[in-house]
């Protein structure tokens, strides 16, 4: 159970002063519904008031706090015509400008005569200072009310900062002061602050130093987070291991078989991989392993051969996928395989239904049927097997980490072996996949030729079409990628429905569209047409990223290519260059670019490797966009910079290991303090794993 003194931060935020429904709905959006997702809401600026000039010493263009004497009001004539207050010290005569005023409410908040204090933004105008709409006019008794620095907050419209600020007070007041979980050693070393003060200092900056990710208190709550991210990736992985396992040994007669039908030879990396899956496989204890392969790098061959050690071993074995088409795609190519080694191979989609669906799974629960290929279907509660002893998941960053453990639920101590094509740098593999063993695929298969990759200005588009032209009439096959417009697929689908419309103009009926709001047959038959030849050139949103196999398409075009993430463009990348023939890659970008993305194209042109890759990725635009969807299954961290605190990373996983070490269910007195960090940053599945204490 969560603790009680953390109940305060878990109210909604609808509790604080100021933050009605309307408003709470907004601070919802822009934080989260919780207390606690404002607490992390950390400010991105400051506005300093400090500086107290007299009226004739106020530079232009610098915010000022004065305390000055009313002196007149002078409104005016033309509503479009600004209303003008006019105020005085000894030193000159200061402005102060609004513009739309109803009624007489400036006259009553500021009389004639009256002693106030305004702070605002000072420009001079025909030798007069002045300050349009003042940030604060207070009387002179209340100066105290103007804060002296003030916390810029990223905001969301429609809500006022003013209100934004009122409700953080009131929440810091809330805090909790909550035992210390760090170690007091490396706190010391550190110079860091405790938690209670680190989380107030953190929302009361005093300068623009005090926002930088380096600033120690910054550093403080960044390696709170990261310790409570590997603290329970490291709890669940013991409990992985707390469940019994059982031993599964084939004696190698079917993956002979395969071996003997491949084209090519296992690379090292393969051999090395399938190695370690073997030795998994044959422990005791439950395998819970991430084999991380770049595009082409043979990762389905090792998912078979570990899928056919434990048929060998008269088990079952399944490989689920993220979406039908790659369900599908892996079905297809492993058909051949077990063909020659005499083993029973079945599709099941969510497409599947009636007679067909229920004899694959009459032959499942039977045992008859030693693998099944499939979508999230088979999660379904009627899918029943007689003896799984591995599970594949491909694409894993596509299910979200919560599933991992929903199919190996599906037999006894099953093992789990997790593929993804996403090459993720070595600090995000930490972070998302802590409680789990890597292997990583790094040659690619014998026979992959490299991929010629340019980049060219949209403005060349008519020349790119004729280039194109040519290509095809060599028998080339070409993907067109449209760009992703923004996070609708109502504008994706109509960028990539135009561009379609102007190359059938070109290439005629010979152009197919495929998209992710078509229905899955249409969507195949597409897809079936360009891999027959039927089509020469498929133009498509980004739904071909992953998992789409046709060894004749050789070139690969996408628009707007500043608009990926580089982990995205690699995955699309590496849909051409699978067959005999050269293959290209032309990336089309917007002349106007930032300097990120001229650094992304560019590092796309100098190398085709994946994990170089993905650690410019995460260099470039840090670990949140990393994967190019928020819906990655990868951890957010919200004071945390993957690429700033990649050092803290570290010493937070050498941390956990040696917290759980010594004290396995965190029961001793730092124990119970890192219980509630666990509670504190969400981390509740991992600290229900804990015997109580």
């Amino acid at each position: 159970m969560r603790p009680v003194v953390l109940f305060p931060l878990f109210r909604p935020v609808t509790a604080l002063p100021g933050l009605g429904p309307r408003l709470g709905k907004l601070v919802e959006k822009l934080a989260g519904p919780q207390v606690v997702d404002l607490l992390w809401h950390l400010p991105c600026g400051v506005i300093d008031r400090r500086y107290a000039p007299k009226i004739a010493e106020a530079p232009n263009g610098r915010i000022a706090t004065m305390t000055v004497r009313i002196d007149s009001h002078a409104a005016p004539h033309n509503s479009r015509h600004p209303y003008k207050v006019r105020c005085t010290d000894e030193t000159g005569v200061l402005e102060l400008i609004y513009f739309h005023v109803k009624g007489d409410w400036l006259e009553r908040q500021m009389p004639v005569g009256k002693t106030v204090v305004v702070s605002g933004k000072v420009e001079w105008f025909h030798d007069t200072p002045q300050i349009t709409h003042p940030d604060a006019v207070v009387p002179l008794e209340s100066k105290d009310e103007i804060e002296a620095v003030e916390p810029v907050y990223p905001m969301t419209a429609g809500l006022p900062a003013k209100t934004l600020r009122k409700a953080v007070r009131a929440m810091l007041n809330d805090v909790p002061e909550l035992p210390e979980w760090q170690d007091a050693a490396w706190r010391s070393r550190n110079g860091w602050p405790t938690w209670h003060e680190s989380i107030r200092r953190a929302h009361t900056p005093e300068d623009e130093a005090d926002l930088a990710p380096t600033n120690p208190i910054r550093r403080r709550l960044a390696y709170d987070e990261l310790l409570s991210n590997q603290l329970a990736l490291t709890l669940v992985r013991i409990q992985q291991r707390r469940l019994s396992g059982r031993v599964i040994q084939g004696d190698g007669r079917l993956r002979a078989k395969v071996a003997a039908a491949l084209p090519f030879s296992l690379t090292n990396s393969q051999a090395t991989s399938l190695a370690e899956i073997y030795e998994d496989m044959a422990a005791e204890r439950r395998m819970l392993r991430l084999l991380q392969g770049d595009v082409g790098s043979g990762k389905t061959v090792v998912a078979l051969m570990a899928m056919l050690n434990a048929v060998e071993a008269g088990h079952q074995a399944a490989l689920m996928a993220p979406t039908e088409i790659l369900a599908r795609q892996h079905a297809e190519s492993l058909a051949p395989l077990c063909k020659a080694a005499g083993v029973d191979l079945a599709l099941l989609t969510g497409r599947d239904k009636g007679k067909a669906r229920q004899a694959v799974l009459d032959r499942l629960a039977s045992g008859e049927l030693p693998l099944l290929v499939g979508t999230h279907a088979l999660f379904q509660e009627d899918v029943a097997f007689k003896d799984l002893a591995l599970a594949v998941i491909d694409e894993q960053h596509r299910f979200g980490v919560h599933q991992r453990l929903q199919l190996s639920a599906k037999g006894r101590a099953v093992d789990v072996l997790v593929m993804t094509a996403t090459p993720i740098p070595r600090t995000l593999t930490l972070t998302a996949y802590g409680d789990m063993d890597v292997s990583r695929l790094t040659e690619k298969p014998a026979g992959r030729k490299p991929i010629q990759t340019v980049t060219i200005a949209l403005d060349r588009l008519e020349e790119v079409v004729h280039g194109i032209h040519r290509k095809v009439q060599e028998g080339a096959r070409v993907y067109w990628v449209c760009p992703l417009v923004d996070e609708s697929e109502q504008t994706d689908l109509a960028a990539a429905t135009e561009r379609h419309a102007f190359l059938r103009a070109t290439f005629g009926d010979r152009v197919g569209l495929v998209h992710g709001k078509m229905r899955g047959p249409d969507k195949d038959a597409v897809m079936a047409a360009f891999q027959a030849g039927n089509l020469d050139v498929l133009v498509a949103t980004t739904v071909i990223e992953v998992g789409v196999n046709v060894p004749e398409a050789t070139v690969m075009v996408i628009e707007h290519a500043e608009r990926f993430g580089l982990a995205q463009l690699h995955q699309l990348r590496g849909r051409v260059g699978r067959g005999e023939k050269p293959s290209s890659c032309l990336l089309m970008f917007d002349p106007q670019l930032t300097e990120t993305a001229r650094a992304r194209l560019k590092t796309m042109r100098d190398t085709e490797d994946g994990f170089v890759i993905a650690e410019e990725d995460l260099r470039l635009r840090g670990a949140g966009e990393v994967l190019g969807t928020r819906q990655s299954g990868l951890p957010e961290f919200r004071m945390a910079d993957l690429a700033v605190h990649g050092d803290l990373l570290a010493a937070a996983r050498d941390d956990a290991k040696l917290i759980v070490d010594r004290d396995p269910d965190l029961a001793g007195e730092r124990g119970q303090a890192l219980r509630t960090l666990l509670y504190l940053f969400e981390r509740d599945a991992a600290a229900k794993t804990l015997r109580s204490g």
